[in-house]
């Protein structure tokens, strides 16, 4: 499952970032990285999705939301 099949309202943790190097660096200084919790809060139109992590919103476009693999929570 992806960032962008989650589901909004649902806590999930990151698996793997399947992205381009230096996107994965990127998403790592901003706290993002294998393990990180994250919460879906919403899903736009255009395909966007805005999470939740480490306190901090990010609003991520659909080709970063497809790389990045996530697990649910429970």
């Amino acid at each position: 499952m992806t960032v962008f099949d989650s589901i909004p309202g649902k806590t999930y943790e990151v698996k793997e970032i399947l992205l381009a190097e230096d996107i994965t660096r990127r998403l790592e200084s901003l706290g993002i990285f294998s393990g990180t919790k994250v919460d879906t809060l919403n899903k736009k139109r255009n395909g966007a999705v805005i999470i939740k992590a480490r306190g901090a919103r990010w609003a991520l476009g659909k080709d970063f939301a497809k790389g990045i693999t996530i697990r649910e929570v429970e």
